[in-house]
């Protein structure tokens, strides 16, 4: 599948918030991550934690009706997707490509990593006492100065 970079267990927004600062530096400039997890899982909320890390100070939601939003920040554009709704999984991938092109990160949820070709995975999976959250690196050594 790739490389496992970070694996936590998340007991606490507190946790997932640490999650976020800790993930941000391994993420580069035009990075597609795509977040998977069944619903409830924490993927906007890491979205949430995310944006603040990279400065935002707005308000994040979940774009499940209008598919994509961004937040602009300090070190640079943030693009939050959901294709949740969406019966096609690639609909949006003009528009996703063209939103990486100037963006720091486009964050991409219940996206398909392969169709999407997206760099990272961030997988949620719930448990009795805590989640388990992990992020992949899907193409470990193709970026340049890898």
């Amino acid at each position: 599948m790739g490389t496992l970079l970070l694996a936590r267990e998340l007991r606490s927004l507190e946790d997932t918030q640490a999650l976020a600062l800790e993930a941000l530096p391994l993420l580069p400039e035009g990075a597609l991550v795509v977040l998977v997890g069944p619903l409830g899982a924490g993927k906007t909320t890491f979205v949430r934690f995310l944006a603040e890390a990279m400065g935002f100070r707005g308000r994040v939601t979940s774009p499940t009706y209008t598919l994509i939003h961004t937040y602009p920040t300090p070190q640079g554009l943030l693009v939050h997707a959901d294709l949740y709704r969406l019966k096609d999984p690639t609909a949006l991938l003009p528009q996703l490509e063209a939103a990486r092109e100037g963006a720091r990160l486009v964050l991409v949820e219940w996206g398909d990593s392969r169709a999407l070709e997206a760099d990272f995975l961030l997988r949620l999976t719930p448990g009795e006492e805590a989640r388990r959250a992990e992020l992949w690196q899907l193409h470990p050594g193709e970026e340049e100065g890898v």
